[in-house]
Parts: C-alpha cells; sequence; structure tokens
C-alpha cells in the first residue's frame, strides 16, 4: 500500500503552543504544556519527518512575536520546517526564510495578489512554496478563514495550477480539529483539479481515521497534517505514523 507521510503540526500563539477550534482562535484556544521548542524535539525524537508550525499572531495581526521561537525551532531540529501564517508579500517569504523554515505555506495572498505569489514562486520554486486552500463548504476563506471568498475549492486550485502551484495543502475548516474524520472527497477534488497529490489537513482523530486515509486517498493524498489528535494522544501508539509511512496497514 503507498506510503503517507504524517507531519506533527505546531500551532504557536504569543510564543506558546496552542489548540484553536477549526484553527480560529477567536472560536476558542487551548494551551498545551510543551513550549513549541521542546514539541519539535518531541515530534523530531518520534521520528517525524517534517514539521507543520503556524503562526497564529502573524496570521491575524502581521506581527512577529513568535519569530526568535521559530527560528529556535528550525535550529533545533535537523527536519524540514514548513511555515504558515501572516506571509502577505515577498518580503515576509525572504524574512521566513531567513528564520530557516525549508518552506512557506501561502494562503490569502496568493488570492488576493496573484502576482506577489508566482514572484515567490519564481524565485524559490514550487519546491519551497507551498499553497493552502481552507475551505468551508466547498468555498475558499482567506483571512484566518473568516473571509469568504464566493470561490469554490476546484476552480481556485485549477487557479493555483496555473501559477505554478505544485503542492497545496487542503483544509476542511469545518473538521480542522474537531477529530470528527477527514474529508476525503474534499482532497480528491482539489487533487483531480490541480493535476497533483496533496497535503491532507483535518479531521484525523485517531488510527482509524489514518488508516481510512491511506486506504481510500493514497492514490491522491501523500501526506496528511495532524495536531489534535497527536498531542491529546488519540492514537493506539504514538509511533503509528511510522507505520503509515511504511505502508504496511492491512
Amino acid at each position: 500500500m503507498p506510503k503517507i507521510l504524517v507531519i506533527p503540526s505546531i500551532d504557536i500563539q504569543d510564543q506558546k503552543t496552542v489548540r484553536a477550534v477549526q484553527g480560529i482562535p477567536e472560536l476558542g484556544c487551548a494551551e498545551y504544556k510543551s513550549d513549541p521548542i521542546e514539541m519539535a524535539m518531541i515530534w523530531r525524537a518520534e521520528n517525524a519527518k517534517c514539521l507543520h508550525v503556524v503562526d497564529f499572531n502573524a496570521a491575524h495581526d502581521h506581527t512577529r512575536v513568535n519569530f526568535e521561537v521559530i527560528k529556535n525551532i528550525c535550529e533545533s531540529v535537523i527536519i524540514p520546517v514548513e511555515l504558515g501564517g501572516g506571509i502577505r508579500n515577498y518580503d515576509d517569504a525572504v524574512e521566513a526564510f531567513e528564520l530557516g523554515v525549508a518552506r512557506v505555506v501561502i494562503g490569502s495572498m496568493a488570492f488576493e495578489n496573484p502576482r506577489e505569489f508566482i514572484k515567490i514562486l519564481d524565485k524559490f520554486t514550487p519546491n519551497r512554496v507551498v499553497s493552502a486552500i481552507d475551505v468551508v463548504n466547498g468555498e475558499v476563506v482567506t483571512r484566518g478563514r473568516q473571509t469568504r471568498t464566493h470561490m469554490q475549492a476546484i476552480q481556485y486550485a485549477k487557479f493555483l495550477k496555473s501559477c505554478g502551484a505544485t503542492r497545496i495543502v487542503v483544509t476542511d475548516v469545518t473538521t480542522n480539529g474537531m477529530l470528527s474524520g477527514p474529508n476525503i472527497e474534499l482532497s480528491r477534488q482539489v487533487a483531480e483539479a490541480a493535476e497533483t497529490k496533496v497535503t491532507h489537513s483535518g479531521g484525523i482523530g485517531g488510527s482509524e481515521d489514518l488508516l481510512k486515509l491511506q486506504r481510500e486517498a493514497s492514490s491522491f493524498v501523500d501526506s496528511v497534517i495532524i495536531g489534535r489528535a497527536l498531542y491529546e494522544n488519540r492514537f493506539p501508539c504514538q509511533k503509528i505514523w511510522r507505520v503509515a509511512e511504511a505502508g504496511i496497514f492491512a
């Protein structure tokens, strides 16, 4: 069975590791005990191959309060760190790479300023620039998942492909952090529209959901971002992703 790379997520607000309801801090935000740097080292010790970091302060207020923490994360682990949140222009992307991140994840800016997005793609290559599609009921949302665009996810996926994007993180906002099961159909639709494999995000509540994703979606999903389910130890063993990455689920 094809392998799926499991990517632990570290969401940061005010220099602390947090969990936000549906990825929107205004809807409620819980703190975890470990600081972000310690958490990164824990996931690395658990054999994670990549980390997904989201800067909530940068995403909502365009501040740099978490930059030193992010820099320290990159220096503390020897695996790639991808960063999302608050990258609104070319200079922001440059600054993110200077922190030591391997990839930037761009959401709102690609929709609002595609010229700038293409400029970043051309400078840093699609291998280092990841697109993000956040979706509510089939519609793309931006600005911290709170602004409706009136554009359907499939249409937007085709647009991103035309810009030169080759990697898309797909998130069903209604399932994000809810442990309610993955929206596999959404990831399939985006993958087909963009003619590429995608990174699935949202809804993984435990090993059964990961198993379902591998069985039903591995032909178009090659990686999955998991947050709350890992932090709350909802897998029978935290080493479950090693099984997923080996492609040996029965």
